[in-house]
């Protein structure tokens, strides 16, 4: 078994060279910090570091569940995780098959173009942008104003930040999201579309018969991902567009934590216990989607 190993390494040394920069990455960046989740049972000091300090059991557990701040964190995130599965997951697939039916070749990579090039903005951007269009002195503001109606307050409007935050994430990423249809969607034999129109089938068929089954895999997989990542809530995004104003229907359990440490003095116990919940309820939510979809006949990670 080892001269076997020692044989395959040397016989594709390159490709394995390739990869430990990724090995490298995940082991330095994702696996070593993961020790610091001890933080999540122990009572942090300065002067002892992370594996210095008391062990407190589940005390910082006990503190996070009787903060109304966390539980409405938690509500959020799971209301915005779901508004995005409902919302902007469909979104992609629709836009890969429309694109895929734009007949002309140099046509379909401008559409692709054009929609993709946003996922190149960063969400700093992007929130000037949209203070300048739909703050109280913005454009769209002052065009309400000039009609004679009454200023909308779109952003601090709690009845109205999740919509911004499902519409203006549609614009940034569905083009992005798209691309791994398309590449499916390249990927299926042309003779299936030629039997399809032999047999009578019209481009609507050919689409509910051949494309749609050909890359219900790729988004089944892509679904579990999703469901799996739920719990992130989109950060960089609400952190750039929030604000005190909305934190009952946009405050979510990363930006809880991130104003938790650093603005109201939480302790990093605390805040710890909230990533390690996360974290947890994550992997939960991954294995149930996987399950889930493989009952029902679909494709699975595993």
């Amino acid at each position: 078994m080892g001269k076997t190993l020692r044989k395959d390494l040397v016989k594709h040394r390159y490709l394995y060279l390739l990869l430990l920069p990724t090995v490298l990455f995940y082991v330095l960046f994702q696996y070593v910090p993961m020790y610091g989740v001890l933080l999540a049972f122990k009572e942090f000091r300065y002067h002892g570091g992370i594996l210095g300090g008391p062990w407190v059991g589940l005390d910082n557990f006990k503190d996070l569940v009787g903060q109304s701040d966390f539980w409405r964190a938690f509500w959020n995130t799971l209301y915005i995780s779901c508004g995005r599965l409902v919302f902007e997951f469909p979104v992609a697939i629709l836009l890969a098959l429309l694109i895929n039916e734009v007949a002309r070749e140099k046509m379909k990579k401008f559409y692709q173009t054009v929609y993709t090039f946003p996922h190149f903005i960063s969400w700093v951007i992007i929130s000037g942008i949209m203070f300048n269009f739909l703050g109280s002195a913005g454009v769209v503001n002052q065009i309400i104003a000039s009609l004679g109606f009454h200023k909308v307050t779109f952003l601090t409007d709690p009845g109205l930040f999740r919509a911004i935050v499902f519409l203006s994430n549609i614009w940034k990423e569905v083009g992005w999201s798209a691309i791994i249809y398309l590449a499916a969607i390249a990927g299926i034999n042309p003779e299936l579309y030629e039997a399809a129109y032999v047999d009578g089938a019209g481009r609507f068929e050919q689409l509910k018969s051949v494309t749609w089954p050909s890359i219900r895999g790729t988004a089944a997989i892509l679904l579990i991902l999703a469901v799996g990542n739920a719990m992130n809530g989109g950060f960089d995004q609400i952190f750039n567009l929030y604000n005190p104003g909305v934190y009952s229907t946009g405050d979510i359990i990363d930006t809880y934590t991130y104003r938790s440490a650093f603005s109201d003095g939480l302790s990093f116990g605390v805040t710890t216990a909230v990533g390690l919940f996360k974290a947890v309820l994550n992997f939960s939510l991954l294995y149930l989607a996987n399950f889930i979809v493989k009952r029902l006949g679909g494709e699975g990670l595993v």
